[in-house]
């Protein structure tokens, strides 16, 4: 029986027929996870990456900004790309360079915050997987905040920097100057296609009858435990989402990944009780080999089945974690249909995911001379009960956020607290 992986690659290569239509381009198996999510969810939602950056008021010039974008997707071909579904397979459909540069107005008593939420639930998943956000800080604000943000199914963690960086340099070369040449942009387009080609030999390795067997029994009991909507509804105005935030001591060399997955065990146990078995999600990977390094989406999303036991078993964690590591290339729907057909009712569905950074890979956005100090944006909507994002560096940055609608805030501010303590005396973890 052929594997998912080539299931999708013959269904592409009859899509495209190489007779002057739209060009199409295939997407990896972390890319059909973004489409599977949003075709499961009843609006249709995508996921967004915002980054937010605050400026001085007055610093950003539109036009400078608009034309530095526009020679940015014209060079990196997913940042003008179409995420879309023919014929039952996902591709992305290129279009020409358009990136909106979007300015808001805050009304009397708003500030940026509540703009750019406003802003990002009217996304419409049709247009261009990058856009831009330029928000005045309140009326009498003396900063104003500018929004980079992008469809999650064109774009990883690891293109952000490469992003911040060229918009940056797109931007001081000012409005009038040349865009990449007819012979750049083809050049850019046939590394693109080989990287992801590159990509999806991999996945289809890697769903070998051997490691479907594996993800079948490591997730054979596996139920989604994400809770009912809760029965009282939000106040009007009520930001969707709740979040919380902490800085601890970091560990000499950083907090190893396996302590991370433990302490997200801790949260769980308290958000859906002991006893259960919770499909938690990260980003793994990187780019294939031999591939160029192109901007796109190629982490893989490995779930962890994630026991909620009273007690910590920080080294079962990790020993499971390292085994998962050899099988943690099979594309995400294959690992669903691998679990199905063991037995598992799981859907695909992740009741937490946990996302790690290095501070040392988070550039900020320099405009004319200006760097834009990072900010977060609170109380948007959030795709699934809860997520967590470490930040490694001289201090551990722990951010936690959950869906209001499903998780009460205390409820989900005793999880984080559980969180943090698994980090501040972590268990010893086998090397």
């Amino acid at each position: 029986m052929l594997s998912i992986t080539s299931q999708y690659l013959a269904r592409f290569r009859r899509l495209d027929a190489g007779d002057g239509t739209p060009v199409l381009l295939p997407v990896t198996g972390a890319q059909r996870r973004f489409a599977l999510v949003r075709a499961m969810d009843p609006a249709g939602r995508p996921d967004l990456v915002p980054m937010f950056f605050a400026f001085p008021r007055g610093t950003v010039d539109p036009v400078r900004l608009a034309a530095a974008a526009k020679r940015l997707a014209a060079r990196h071909p997913v940042l003008r790309a179409r995420p879309t579904v023919l014929r039952g397979a996902p591709v992305l459909r290129l279009e020409p360079p358009q990136v909106p540069v979007i300015q808001e107005v805050c009304a009397p008593g708003a500030d940026a915050a509540a703009v750019l939420r406003r802003a990002m639930g009217r996304w419409a998943p049709d247009g261009s997987p990058l856009r831009l956000f330029l928000v005045p800080d309140g009326p009498e604000g003396t900063e104003e905040v500018l929004a980079v943000v992008l469809d999650h199914s064109v774009c990883d963690g690891q293109s952000l920097a490469r992003i911040v960086e060229e918009l940056g340099t797109g931007y001081d070369a000012g409005p009038g100057a040349d865009g990449p040449s007819p012979a750049e942009v083809a050049a850019e387009l046939d590394a693109y296609r080989d990287a992801v080609l590159r990509q999806l030999d991999a996945e289809e390795r890697a769903g070998a009858p051997e490691a479907m067997a594996y993800w079948g029994e490591r997730l054979r009991t596996v139920r989604e435990q994400a809770p009912a909507a809760r029965p009282e509804p939000l106040s009007p105005g009520a930001p969707p989402s709740g979040s919380a935030a902490l800085r601890i001591p970091a560990p000499s060399g950083g907090a190893p990944f396996p302590e991370l997955l433990n302490a997200c065990r801790a949260a769980a146990a308290v958000l859906y009780g002991a006893g259960h078995v919770v499909p938690l999600g990260y980003p793994w990977g990187g780019r294939p080999a031999g591939a160029a390094p192109v901007v796109g989406c190629f982490l893989n999303t490995v779930v962890f089945p994630t026991a909620t036991g009273d007690e910590s078993d920080a080294a079962a964690t990790a020993a499971a974690w390292w085994d998962d590591l050899d099988h943690a290339a099979t594309p995400f729907d294959a690992v669903v249909h691998a679990a199905r057909a063991a037995g598992s009712g799981w859907r695909g569905g992740l009741d937490g995911m946990l996302t790690v950074d290095d501070a040392r890979r988070q550039p900020p956005l320099r405009l004319g001379g200006v760097t834009g100090r990072e900010i977060h944006v609170d109380g948007r909507a959030v795709r699934g009960p809860f997520a967590v994002s470490v930040t490694q560096g001289p201090e551990l940055r722990l951010r936690m956020v959950w869906d209001r609608a499903v998780l009460a805030d205390g409820t989900a501010e005793h999880a984080f607290t559980a969180l943090a303590d698994s980090l501040r005396d972590p268990a010893p973890t086998p090397v």
